[in-house]
Protein backbone atom coordinates (compact mmCIF):
# COMPACT_ATOMS: atom_id res chain seq x y z
CA UNK A 1 0.00 0.00 0.00
CA UNK A 2 2.92 2.34 0.64
CA UNK A 3 3.92 2.02 -3.01
CA UNK A 4 0.35 2.87 -4.12
CA UNK A 5 0.29 5.86 -1.74
CA UNK A 6 3.60 7.05 -3.17
CA UNK A 7 2.32 6.98 -6.77
CA UNK A 8 2.80 3.42 -8.04
CA UNK A 9 -0.94 2.91 -8.65
CA UNK A 10 -0.33 -0.24 -10.68
CA UNK A 11 0.33 -2.03 -7.36
CA UNK A 12 -3.36 -1.57 -6.52
CA UNK A 13 -4.00 -4.63 -8.70
CA UNK A 14 -1.95 -6.76 -6.31
CA UNK A 15 -3.92 -5.44 -3.34
CA UNK A 16 -7.16 -6.17 -5.19
CA UNK A 17 -6.13 -9.74 -5.96
CA UNK A 18 -5.15 -10.36 -2.36
CA UNK A 19 -8.15 -8.76 -0.61
CA UNK A 20 -11.20 -8.59 -2.89
CA UNK A 21 -12.60 -11.98 -1.82
CA UNK A 22 -12.45 -10.99 1.86
CA UNK A 23 -14.33 -7.78 1.15
CA UNK A 24 -16.84 -9.46 -1.15
CA UNK A 25 -17.64 -12.12 1.48
CA UNK A 26 -17.83 -9.47 4.21
CA UNK A 27 -20.38 -7.49 2.21
CA UNK A 28 -22.26 -10.57 1.02
CA UNK A 29 -22.78 -11.78 4.57
CA UNK A 30 -24.27 -8.40 5.41
CA UNK A 31 -26.35 -7.68 2.32
CA UNK A 32 -27.17 -11.12 0.98
CA UNK A 33 -26.95 -9.65 -2.52
CA UNK A 34 -24.15 -10.61 -4.88
CA UNK A 35 -24.48 -7.50 -7.07
CA UNK A 36 -24.48 -5.11 -4.10
CA UNK A 37 -21.46 -6.90 -2.67
CA UNK A 38 -19.57 -6.60 -5.95
CA UNK A 39 -20.48 -2.91 -6.20
CA UNK A 40 -19.38 -2.24 -2.63
CA UNK A 41 -16.11 -4.13 -3.15
CA UNK A 42 -15.37 -2.04 -6.24
CA UNK A 43 -16.29 1.12 -4.32
CA UNK A 44 -13.78 0.25 -1.59
CA UNK A 45 -10.95 -0.12 -4.09
CA UNK A 46 -11.98 3.10 -5.82
CA UNK A 47 -11.80 4.86 -2.44
CA UNK A 48 -8.45 3.24 -1.65
CA UNK A 49 -7.11 4.78 -4.85
CA UNK A 50 -8.83 8.12 -4.24
CA UNK A 51 -7.71 8.44 -0.61
CA UNK A 52 -4.35 6.69 -0.91
CA UNK A 53 -2.60 9.83 0.33
CA UNK A 54 -4.26 9.37 3.76
CA UNK A 55 -2.72 5.94 4.34
CA UNK A 56 -0.20 5.97 7.16
CA UNK A 57 2.18 3.06 7.51
CA UNK A 58 1.60 2.91 11.28
CA UNK A 59 -0.91 0.07 11.40
CA UNK A 60 -2.26 -2.81 9.45
CA UNK A 61 -3.53 -2.22 5.95
CA UNK A 62 -6.56 -4.44 6.69
CA UNK A 63 -7.76 -2.08 9.43
CA UNK A 64 -7.51 0.91 7.10
CA UNK A 65 -9.23 -1.01 4.30
CA UNK A 66 -12.09 -2.19 6.55
CA UNK A 67 -12.58 1.34 7.84
CA UNK A 68 -13.10 2.37 4.23
CA UNK A 69 -15.41 -0.64 3.71
CA UNK A 70 -17.43 0.24 6.80
CA UNK A 71 -17.86 3.82 5.58
CA UNK A 72 -18.67 2.72 2.03
CA UNK A 73 -21.39 0.39 3.27
CA UNK A 74 -22.86 3.08 5.51
CA UNK A 75 -22.80 5.61 2.66
CA UNK A 76 -24.43 3.08 0.33
CA UNK A 77 -27.35 2.46 2.69
CA UNK A 78 -27.74 6.14 3.47
CA UNK A 79 -27.92 6.85 -0.25
CA UNK A 80 -30.44 4.13 -1.04
CA UNK A 81 -32.16 4.15 2.39
CA UNK A 82 -33.00 0.46 2.25
CA UNK A 83 -31.59 -2.59 3.89
CA UNK A 84 -31.74 -5.61 1.64
CA UNK A 85 -33.45 -8.73 2.79
CA UNK A 86 -30.87 -11.37 3.49
CA UNK A 87 -30.95 -14.08 0.85
CA UNK A 88 -29.38 -17.49 1.13
CA UNK A 89 -25.75 -16.51 0.57
CA UNK A 90 -24.17 -19.90 1.11
CA UNK A 91 -24.00 -20.67 -2.63
CA UNK A 92 -22.48 -17.34 -3.67
CA UNK A 93 -19.62 -16.93 -1.19
CA UNK A 94 -16.16 -16.79 -2.69
CA UNK A 95 -13.80 -19.70 -2.18
CA UNK A 96 -12.99 -19.39 1.55
CA UNK A 97 -15.64 -21.91 2.60
CA UNK A 98 -15.09 -25.35 4.16
CA UNK A 99 -14.91 -28.49 2.02
CA UNK A 100 -18.24 -30.03 0.98
CA UNK A 101 -17.94 -33.07 3.28
CA UNK A 102 -17.49 -30.78 6.31
CA UNK A 103 -20.44 -28.63 5.23
CA UNK A 104 -22.66 -31.69 4.91
CA UNK A 105 -21.63 -32.92 8.37
CA UNK A 106 -22.63 -29.71 10.07
CA UNK A 107 -25.26 -28.44 7.65
CA UNK A 108 -28.10 -28.05 10.12
CA UNK A 109 -25.87 -26.34 12.71
CA UNK A 110 -24.52 -23.99 10.07
CA UNK A 111 -28.00 -23.21 8.77
CA UNK A 112 -29.25 -22.39 12.26
CA UNK A 113 -26.17 -20.31 12.97
CA UNK A 114 -26.55 -18.38 9.70
CA UNK A 115 -30.23 -17.75 10.46
CA UNK A 116 -29.32 -16.57 13.95
CA UNK A 117 -26.59 -14.31 12.54
CA UNK A 118 -29.02 -12.88 9.99
CA UNK A 119 -31.50 -12.13 12.79
CA UNK A 120 -28.99 -9.97 14.68
CA UNK A 121 -29.11 -6.20 14.34
CA UNK A 122 -26.60 -4.97 11.77
CA UNK A 123 -24.20 -3.38 14.29
CA UNK A 124 -23.90 -6.65 16.25
CA UNK A 125 -23.67 -8.72 13.09
CA UNK A 126 -20.80 -6.66 11.69
CA UNK A 127 -18.85 -7.08 14.94
CA UNK A 128 -19.10 -10.85 14.69
CA UNK A 129 -18.25 -10.80 10.98
CA UNK A 130 -15.13 -8.70 11.53
CA UNK A 131 -14.01 -10.81 14.48
CA UNK A 132 -14.87 -14.34 13.40
CA UNK A 133 -14.84 -14.20 9.61
CA UNK A 134 -12.18 -11.54 8.99
CA UNK A 135 -10.03 -12.53 12.01
CA UNK A 136 -9.68 -8.96 13.21
CA UNK A 137 -8.76 -8.44 16.85
CA UNK A 138 -10.70 -6.11 19.14
CA UNK A 139 -8.17 -3.31 18.83
CA UNK A 140 -8.42 -3.44 15.01
CA UNK A 141 -12.23 -3.52 15.16
CA UNK A 142 -12.13 -0.52 17.49
CA UNK A 143 -9.99 1.34 14.96
CA UNK A 144 -12.52 0.56 12.21
CA UNK A 145 -15.54 1.57 14.31
CA UNK A 146 -13.88 4.52 16.02
CA UNK A 147 -14.20 3.22 19.58
CA UNK A 148 -11.99 1.72 22.26
CA UNK A 149 -10.97 -1.90 22.58
CA UNK A 150 -12.94 -2.10 25.83
CA UNK A 151 -16.08 -0.87 24.07
CA UNK A 152 -15.61 -3.52 21.38
CA UNK A 153 -15.28 -6.22 24.07
CA UNK A 154 -18.54 -5.16 25.68
CA UNK A 155 -20.35 -4.94 22.35
CA UNK A 156 -18.94 -8.31 21.28
CA UNK A 157 -20.07 -9.94 24.52
CA UNK A 158 -23.59 -8.59 23.98
CA UNK A 159 -23.59 -9.64 20.32
CA UNK A 160 -22.46 -13.19 21.14
CA UNK A 161 -25.02 -13.40 23.96
CA UNK A 162 -27.83 -12.32 21.63
CA UNK A 163 -26.59 -14.66 18.89
CA UNK A 164 -26.57 -17.54 21.38
CA UNK A 165 -30.11 -16.71 22.53
CA UNK A 166 -31.40 -16.54 18.96
CA UNK A 167 -29.65 -19.82 18.09
CA UNK A 168 -31.12 -21.44 21.19
CA UNK A 169 -34.63 -20.28 20.20
CA UNK A 170 -34.21 -21.47 16.60
CA UNK A 171 -32.99 -24.92 17.59
CA UNK A 172 -35.59 -25.44 20.26
CA UNK A 173 -33.07 -25.57 23.07
CA UNK A 174 -30.08 -27.28 21.49
CA UNK A 175 -26.83 -25.72 22.58
CA UNK A 176 -23.97 -24.71 20.31
CA UNK A 177 -20.35 -24.22 21.30
CA UNK A 178 -18.97 -20.97 19.90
Amino acid sequence: MCAVRDGDVEKLGQLFEKHHKHLYNFFLRQTGKAQESEDLTQEVFFRILKYRHTYKDDGKFMVWMFKIAYNARNDYYRKYKTMSDIDDVSDTLASNEPLPDKVTEHKSDVEYLEKALDALPLKKKELILMSRYENMNYKEIGAVLGCTEGTVKVRMYRAIKELTDIYYDLTGGLSYEM
